[in-house]
C-alpha cells in the first residue's frame, strides 16, 4: 500500500537513529516499527518480578522489629523508673 505520512519531529528523528542503528532503509524502518507497535496494543507490560531477600538480623526470637517503638517505649519507661526510685 502506498501512501504519504508526515512524522512529528521527535518521530523522525527516531526513525533516523533507527535507520542508522540496523542500516535498512525507510521502508524497512517504518514497517518494523509499526509492526512492534501494534503486536504490543493492547497488551499489558511485563512488570519484573519482585524478590524478598531476607537477611538475618542477629534479633533475638520473640523480638517483633515491626513493634520496636513499644519496646524503646518499654525501655524509657523503666529507666525513668529507675532514676525517680533513687
Amino acid at each position: 500500500m502506498r501512501t504519504t505520512l508526515t512524522l512529528d519531529r521527535d518521530v523522525a528523528q527516531a526513525i533516523v537513529k533507527e535507520m542508522r542503528r540496523t542500516g535498512e532503509g525507510l521502508k524497512a524502518t517504518v514497517n518494523d516499527a509499526l509492526r512492534r507497535g501494534l503486536r504490543m496494543a493492547g497488551k499489558r507490560p511485563r512488570t519484573p518480578l519482585f524478590k524478598v531477600r531476607p537477611h538475618a538480623f542477629g534479633v533475638r526470637p520473640g523480638l517483633d522489629l515491626d513493634r520496636m517503638n513499644q519496646l524503646l517505649d518499654g525501655l524509657e519507661v523503666e529507666e525513668r523508673a529507675r532514676t525517680a526510685a533513687r
